[in-house]
């Protein structure tokens, strides 16, 4: 597989926890911090697209590079896509892979393995699940669930994604992990495209490319990893960073 891309999107607009990319963990801000974890991974240059020049700033005092995006796109689809035409506008790149800003404990080897789905040439999306283990997120609707068919061990063909309990019956449940490989020329038009009918019904992005007849594919991983939305997740997550350089130094 040839080497990607790695865009991660970031923006300062969230509600619940604002000024989110520069909240500090384990000394760095966390768009820092989802920045080494893509660079741990090795797949490829690492990008921070943003319309935040305090984004940008913390991200080159770092070492790392940012790319400058309009502040009124609707979603880190549309935010990557104009990154990617800007940095690469001859079309030399063709894979593009989309970390969320606020992923900082995510494991590099789950960045990796969402790339290796794109082995298979007419693949447009490649995404990432993993098994549900809790009772209570088999019914929570914040857990967005892949239906599928497993094609080989760990490797699925996405039929759907849903906020409900599904597929019904006796059988392991799948938890969605919003980390994208996007084929380029898929890209380009998932973002020309108008949001579909089931897309604003359940209001999952990716249902936007499977109405549209695109070709998503799913590899599993072990763990779900964190997403930073409240003070309780950023908590949670410096908490773990913590016990991951304890861990780190006493080795």
């Amino acid at each position: 597989m040839s080497r990607a891309l790695v865009l991660i999107p970031a923006r300062m607009r969230a509600t619940r926890l604002p000024d989110k990319p520069l909240a500090e963990i384990a000394g760095l801000p966390m768009i820092v911090q989802v920045m080494r974890r893509a660079e741990e991974a090795g797949i490829g240059e690492v990008v921070v697209a943003t319309d935040a020049e305090e984004i940008a700033a913390a991200v080159r005092a770092h070492g790392g590079r940012a790319v400058m995006t309009r502040a009124d796109h609707p979603s880190g689809s549309d935010r990557i896509h104009e990154a990617i035409e800007a940095l690469d506008p001859e079309g030399r790149q063709e894979v593009v892979v989309n970390v969320q800003g606020d992923l900082p404990t995510i494991a590099p080897a789950a960045i990796r393995a969402v790339l290796s789905v794109m082995e298979e040439r007419d693949v447009a999306l490649g995404t990432l699940v993993a098994p549900i283990e809790r009772e209570e997120d088999r019914e929570a609707s914040q857990v967005v669930k892949m239906v599928g068919s497993e094609w080989k061990p760990g490797r699925f063909r996405c039929l759907y994604f849903t906020r409900a309990t599904a597929p019904w019956g006796e059988g392991p449940l799948w938890h969605h992990i919003g980390l994208y490989a996007w084929r380029r020329d898929a890209l380009r038009r998932f973002v020309a495209l108008p949001p579909s009918p089931l897309e604003l019904r359940e209001k999952l992005e990716q249902l936007r490319a499977l109405e549209a007849g695109m070709r998503v594919d799913a590899q599993a991983v072990d763990d779900v990893p964190l997403g930073v939305d409240t003070q309780e997740d950023l908590d949670r997550a410096r908490a773990m960073m913590a016990q991951r350089g304890s861990a780190a130094a006493s080795s």
